[in-house]
């Protein structure tokens, strides 16, 4: 569903460029629910946006499905993000049209791109739990109940991809939990593939892959174990427990994988670097179970300097 390579954008003021996504890999297939996360200033909004339509990549190869998003015309993209993307943002305010009821708002979005269903705005809205609101302007709804609105609306139009960025920000963790089951719902139900980006490791953690992003370049993922997959139905006490320990940083249900590129580079974590203290160099080792990595001893480089 989405190939993106070497993807490259740089936003132009005046005489000040900054790199946002700086050679950028990354492949999600078709159907597939993941995360990204990065601290802020990694890239995984302006990511977000690109592969949104919202933004125009500089370089390199970002394919969604059978649209090419560095090829676009202006009338194509303006159709892209009408017919095959649906966005859903942190602030409502972007989502939503305040003084409209829930299904007007999802019956607007329908008739941007000209074809209205009315029973599918309804089935949309008995998706998301909010049937017995349906009638209600979103000034009559809570936090949570205007984001279930927007994820409703962000389906209206059948999108085949569904990107979300920091869907549960501005909500409660009861109601974060909420949003996330009506994800994996309409994920397992429809086939739509669903990109979220947070910086919520409780939230990442509920999905089956989750992509972290630094310095505007993919430097590892992290893949659920094939046990632990479909165990979302755990006690409440025990997801509570694991996010908490997602939220510490131990994903200790995933396994860590380097991101290695069309080229062969890779990048290596940063906690990595840091522990094993690698700067410039690591030498390589190859042994009956794969390649292994050491840090450079002190030794070697003033070895090579005498020698020159």
């Amino acid at each position: 569903m989405i190939q993106c390579e070497g993807l490259v954008k740089i936003f132009k003021s005046d005489d000040v460029e900054v790199v946002a996504l700086q050679g950028l890999n990354l492949q999600v297939n078709a159907g597939e629910m993941i995360a990204i996360i990065g601290n802020s200033g990694s890239g995984k909004s302006t990511l977000l946006n690109v592969l949104g339509g919202l933004d125009v990549p500089t370089a390199g190869k970002a394919l969604i499905g059978d649209w090419d998003l560095l090829q676009m015309t202006e009338k194509e993209r303006v159709f892209y993000k009408q017919r095959t993307v649906g966005f859903i943002w942190q602030n409502n305010s972007r989502n939503l049209l305040p003084y409209l009821t829930v299904l007007e708002n999802v019956e607007t979005a329908m008739m941007v791109a000209g074809r209205i269903d009315e029973m599918y705005a309804k089935q949309l809205i008995e998706w998301v739990g909010l049937t017995h609101r349906s009638g209600n302007k979103l000034v009559q709804l809570s936090g949570g109940e205007q984001q279930r609105t927007a994820i409703a609306i962000s389906l209206a139009n059948r999108p085949s991809l569904l990107l979300a960025d920091e869907p549960t920000g501005s909500v409660d963790a009861g109601t974060a939990d909420t949003i996330m089951g009506i994800f994996r719902k309409l994920n397992e139900e429809t086939g739509v593939t669903i990109v979220i980006v947070t910086h919520d490791m409780g939230l990442a953690g509920k999905v089956d892959r989750v992509v972290a992003i630094r310095d505007g370049m993919t430097s590892s993922e992290l893949i659920k174990r094939e046990a632990e997959r479909g165990q979302e139905g755990k006690a409440a006490e025990d997801s509570a427990n694991e996010a908490a320990e997602v939220s510490a940083g131990a994903f200790r249900d995933y396994e860590e994988y380097a991101v290695v590129d069309r080229f062969g580079r890779l990048q290596i974590p940063a906690e990595y670097r840091e522990r094993l203290a690698i700067r410039d160099k690591v030498k390589l080792i190859i042994d009956d179970t794969g390649i292994r990595l050491e840090p450079q001893a002190a030794g070697d480089a003033t070895e090579r300097r005498d020698s020159s």
